[in-house]
């Protein structure tokens, strides 16, 4: 089954992190990225520009409202996203744990729909 795993960070830690953590923690990232790969776990892997790059949009009684950014005074914002595949829900969050930014921010894990349901959303 797959799930999605959605990385939620405080930009500023990563801002104010010294470069030498910065790197350590990249490459740290970027090993288990590849490790996810060759067991076969992980689906695709992205990270997200920042926050301040992106807008929330609705359209309520057909007229479009566009703000800037994901929420108004959000500490931490969505920083990225890692799909993987796994046996079942305890071994998703297995494998969320030990993603590198786990330690920093939250990630949250979801089981992914294969289709959307008929019978109610959610």
């Amino acid at each position: 089954m797959k799930y999605l795993c959605l990385a939620y960070e405080a930009e500023a830690t990563f801002t104010r992190m010294p470069r030498a953590e910065w790197d350590a923690v990249r490459e740290e990232t970027l090993a288990y990225v590849q490790a996810l790969r060759q067991s076969g776990h992980l689906v695709d892997a992205r990270a997200l520009r920042s926050a301040s790059s992106a807008v929330t949009l609705k359209v309520r009684d057909g007229r479009l409202s566009v703000t800037d950014g994901p929420f108004i005074e959000t500490k931490e914002q969505l920083g990225g996203f890692f799909l993987i595949e796994a046996r079942d829900f305890d071994e998703a969050i297995q494998i969320a744990a030990q993603w590198p930014g786990a330690r920093y921010g939250e990630i949250e894990v979801r089981p992914v729909e294969e289709g959307l349901p008929e019978d109610a959303r959610y």
